[in-house]
């Protein structure tokens, strides 16, 4: 009987890339070769979205906070210079949700912006 070599733990690494190739297609899924290239590809790609989607937020929050800002007739560089000069610190992520859920205040954050401004 030949012997074999290595035989356990090659099964275990592939098993391993295998499991995470479910899901793909074609010999992407089955064959060990592509499917190592295939896992690795995905793993790059995750990296580089987790990245990625932390730009993908902050434009959204510019966003409606330039709607939210140019319904009150201040375009969104005016009022957050304008909130700059009257030393209100917020984030844009917070600006954001007032935008969309609390438009009253975000509508007294237009005028102190506004206030703020001579001649924008």
């Amino acid at each position: 009987m030949p012997r074999t070599r290595k035989s356990p733990a090659r099964r275990k690494r592939h098993k391993k890339i295998l499991k995470r190739a479910k899901g793909f297609r074609g010999g992407r899924r089955r064959l060990i070769t592509t499917a190592t290239d295939a896992v690795h590809k995905a793993y790059q790609h995750q990296y580089e979205d987790r990245r990625r989607r932390k730009r993908d937020f902050r434009k959204l929050w510019i966003q409606r906070i330039n709607a939210a800002a140019r319904a009150h007739g201040l375009p969104y560089a005016g009022f957050i210079h304008g909130l700059a000069k009257a030393n209100v610190e917020l984030e844009r992520k917070i600006l954001a949700e007032l935008a969309v859920k609390e438009r009253a205040s975000f509508k007294t954050l237009v005028e102190i912006a506004k206030e703020n401004l001579n001649g924008f």
